[in-house]
């Protein structure tokens, strides 16, 4: 899987909410009109308040589901798919934090969640990361190829 991150501001390093720095590859301007496989929203509450508040996220997320891709956020940034109305009515799952912000979804607190049409996937938060992650794989590259990862990384699913 080739990944791209990319900054909401520019390419700059991002300071996480858990002091963790991010070195991202691109800005989000210079990759927006690039077309991804999956696009997905990390959590932390004051980027997941970035995300909702984005204007360019917003284009991005519609324009990248209407094309057909997978859009993904965890823990917190499911914020950001209310605000940005993307597929209001699906199953979603966030940290219980921002549960009763997720007005327009029916909420769920499975560890991963992913929607009706196989395109929207959520999870809970840094504990469920490894299930995010692996349920994108399988998403990707086939159910194969995600059991194939747990083992090589030690995983206890």
């Amino acid at each position: 899987v080739d990944v791209t991150i990319a900054g909401l501001e520019s390419a700059d390093a991002v300071t996480c909410s858990r002091n963790v720095r991010i070195q991202p590859h691109a800005s989000l301007a210079s990759v927006a009109d690039r077309a991804f496989d999956c696009v997905v929203l990390p959590g932390g509450l004051p980027g997941a308040k970035a995300f909702a508040a984005s204007l360019p996220v917003k284009a991005l997320l519609e324009r990248h589901y209407a094309a057909g891709g997978i859009v993904a956020a965890i823990c917190a940034a499911s914020i950001a798919l209310e605000s940005h109305t993307i597929l209001p009515g699906s199953t979603v799952t966030s940290h219980p934090s921002v549960r009763d912000q997720l007005k327009s979804y029916n909420y769920s607190e499975e560890r991963v969640c992913v929607a009706a049409d196989g395109r929207l996937v959520t999870s809970r938060g840094p504990g469920t990361a490894f299930e995010f992650a692996l349920k994108l794989v399988e998403l990707l590259q086939g159910r194969e190829k995600a059991d194939s990862l747990v083992a090589p990384m030690l995983l206890k699913i």
